[in-house]
């Protein structure tokens, strides 16, 4: 969560890794906005303002809608395939799965990003995409993903279809849902265990 300390020996020990390393992962994090670093602090999971997280969400819609307009302009029959295939796995994993889920509604964004042949867009895409579910677990409230999973697929019906506006208006709607879910304050856990968190991803 936004806040929690990213202690240098801790994630080393977990991930079998030099400081060193850890220290040019943390620099890289900072970098993209994901972790705050303070001298003689340490480093800590980012906690943007309010400010900042309109700020983001208004440059991804931006972002957004230019991946849409390309795709719709290039978008084959085996990238709706690769979509349709992505949303199958979000329906999946909302069954079983939360943060599965979560992530997979990060990927689907990036994955259209990348379809869209712009490799300098598709790498901001995906900073802000990272940017977004870091000011989701700060601020937002609880809410099932069900709505995102059929915002996507509304998407996917409008460029099977062949209408760019309507896949426009559709990401427009579905990124709003998701600000509005967003930029809500919420209270957070700030008793949490580094070391059990880690451990998750470093087994």
């Amino acid at each position: 969560m936004p806040g929690d300390k990213l202690t240098e020996d801790v994630i080393g020990d977990r991930f079998g890794v030099s400081r060193t390393i850890v220290r040019t992962v943390l620099a890289r994090l900072y970098a993209e906005g994901l972790v705050d670093m303070q001298p003689n602090k340490g480093a800590t999971i980012a906690q943007p303002s309010l400010s900042e997280a309109q700020d983001v969400f208004e440059t991804r819609m931006c972002l957004e809608r230019q991946v849409i307009a390309r795709l719709a302009e290039k978008v084959t029959e085996d990238d709706m395939e690769s979509l349709q295939r992505h949303v199958e796995l979000e329906t999946k994993a909302n069954i079983h799965d939360g943060s599965a889920a979560i992530r997979l509604a990060g990927e689907f964004h990036i994955l259209l990003a990348s379809l869209s042949g712009n490799k300098v867009l598709a790498r901001y895409v995906d900073e802000v995409v990272s940017r977004s579910s870091l000011i989701l677990a700060l601020y937002s409230r609880p809410h099932s993903s069900d709505c995102s999973i059929n915002e996507h697929q509304q998407i996917i019906d409008a460029l099977r279809q062949g209408d760019g506006q309507a896949a426009i208006d559709a990401m427009d709607h579905h990124l709003k849902a998701v600000a509005d879910r967003a930029l809500l304050s919420s209270t957070s856990d700030k008793h949490r265990d580094i070391r059990s968190i880690l451990d998750r991803y470093a087994s």
